[in-house]
C-alpha cells in the first residue's frame, strides 16, 4: 500500500484575507481539495504563530479567527474534506517544537533568509522575540505533526520548508525514522506567486494599506482599482505604455481568462491583444482598469455572496473550527507518541 498523501497549509489570522492570498494559495487549495488526489488536507489558522509578533495585541488575533474562517469557507474549502483547525488548540505542537529546538543551532536560524527578511520588515533588529525567531522550528512541528507530504508555498517560503526538511532528517538520523520529509508545491501561475500591492509595492500588506480584501464592498474595490499604480510614463492615451511593473496588467495576468473579453471588452479577443495595443499606444489606463474591475468582480462576486450567508451564523463557523481542531489533535497526539517512543522518553508505556 502506498503512503498517504497529506497536505498541510494555513494562514496567520492577523486580518481578513486579500486577493493576494486568494491567487497565491486559497484558489489552489480548493483545486487540490477537489482533485481527490490527497488522503488528508489540514488547513491551519496559525494563531500561536501570529502571537509571536502580536503578543501585546491578542484581541487582533482573536477577532480575526472567524474572519479567516469565513474567507476559507466562502472560497470553497469544504470542512467535510479539508480539516480546518486552530493552531493553539493543539498543545502537542508546542511539545514537538520544544524537542526539535535541540536539533537547530542559533546560527542556522539566523541564516534563514525568510526569517532575516521578516525581522528587517518588522524592524526588530536585536530586540527579536524568541518565539518569533524560532518560528521555523514551530512550523516544522506543524508540518510533521500531521505527517504532511506536501506543503503548498510561495517561493519566499522555500527556506522555511528547507529548514523543516533539515529538522526531519536530523531527527530521523539521531533517533528513529518516524518523521515524514515534506515536499514543496509551488504556484503554477507565476503572476500568482506574489501579487503586488495596489500601489505597485512588491508586497500586498495590511499595514501598507495596499490590499484588495476578498470581503471589500464592490465600490471600495472599484476605487482601489481606479487608483492603482500603472506606467508613470504613460501620460496621454496615445503614448506607448509599458507592462513592466504595471500592477493592472499583473492583476490581469493573475485573474483574466480570454473568454471574459466577449462580455466585458468585445473589441479584443484575448489578453495578449490588449497588451499589444497598450504597448504600441492608443489605449488609456482608465479603460484597462474598468476591465480589470469587471474581471475581478466576476471572480469575487460568488465568494462574497457565500460569505454574506455564512456571516449570519458565526457560531456554526466556530463549531466547524472546534470539530476540526479536535480531529487534528488526535493526529498530532499520535505523532507525538511516535516521537517520544523514538526519543525513548515514553517512560510508562
Amino acid at each position: 500500500m502506498s503512503n498517504p498523501k497529506i497536505i498541510l497549509t494555513g494562514d496567520r489570522p492577523t486580518g481578513r484575507l486579500h486577493v493576494g492570498h486568494y491567487v497565491g494559495s486559497l484558489k489552489r487549495r480548493v483545486e487540490l481539495q477537489n482533485s481527490g488526489e490527497y488522503d488528508e488536507i489540514h488547513i491551519m489558522i496559525a494563531d500561536a504563530q501570529a502571537l509571536t509578533d502580536n503578543f501585546d495585541n491578542p484581541e487582533k488575533v482573536r477577532s480575526n479567527i472567524s474572519e479567516v474562517a469565513l474567507d476559507y469557507l466562502s472560497c470553497g474549502l469544504d470542512p467535510e474534506i479539508s480539516n480546518i483547525l486552530i493552531q493553539s488548540y493543539i498543545p502537542e505542537l508546542t511539545e514537538l517544537t520544544f524537542y526539535y529546538s535541540n536539533l537547530v543551532t542559533v546560527s542556522r536560524l539566523q541564516r534563514n533568509p525568510t526569517v532575516k527578511s521578516e525581522i528587517k520588515m518588522r524592524g526588530f533588529n536585536t530586540s527579536i522575540p524568541v518565539g518569533f525567531f524560532t518560528y521555523p522550528i514551530s512550523q516544522a512541528a506543524d508540518i510533521t505533526a500531521f505527517k504532511a507530504t506536501t506543503v503548498p508555498v510561495g517561493e519566499d517560503q522555500l527556506p522555511m520548508l528547507e529548514q523543516a526538511r533539515e529538522i526531519v532528517r536530523s531527527f530521523n538520523s539521531t533517533y528513529e525514522e518516524v518523521l515524514v520529509e515534506p515536499d514543496a508545491l509551488l504556484p503554477e501561475n507565476q503572476a500568482c506567486s506574489r501579487l503586488p500591492g495596489t500601489d505597485g509595492k512588491a508586497k500586498m500588506s495590511k499595514s501598507l494599506g495596499n490590499c484588495i480584501y476578498l470581503s471589500d464592498e464592490p465600490e471600495d474595490i472599484r476605487k482601489k482599482i481606479m487608483s492603482m499604480f500603472t506606467d508613470p510614463n504613460h501620460i496621454r492615451i496615445e503614448d506607448p505604455g509599458s507592462l513592466e511593473g504595471n500592477t493592472v496588467f499583473i492583476y490581469l495576468d493573475a485573474f483574466c481568462k480570454d473568454d471574459m473579453f466577449a462580455e466585458h471588452l468585445p473589441e479584443y479577443s484575448c489578453l495578449q491583444e490588449l497588451k499589444d495595443h497598450y504597448q504600441r499606444g492608443g489605449l488609456g489606463d482608465v479603460k484597462v482598469k474598468k476591465f480589470l474591475y469587471q474581471v475581478l468582480m466576476e471572480e469575487l462576486s460568488p465568494i462574497q455572496a457565500r460569505r454574506k450567508e455564512l456571516e449570519k451564523d458565526i457560531p456554526a463557523v466556530m463549531e466547524i473550527l472546534r470539530q476540526g481542531s479536535i480531529a487534528a489533535r488526535e493526529v498530532a497526539a499520535s505523532t507525538l507518541d511516535d516521537v517520544k517512543r523514538a526519543m525513548k522518553i515514553n517512560y510508562f508505556d
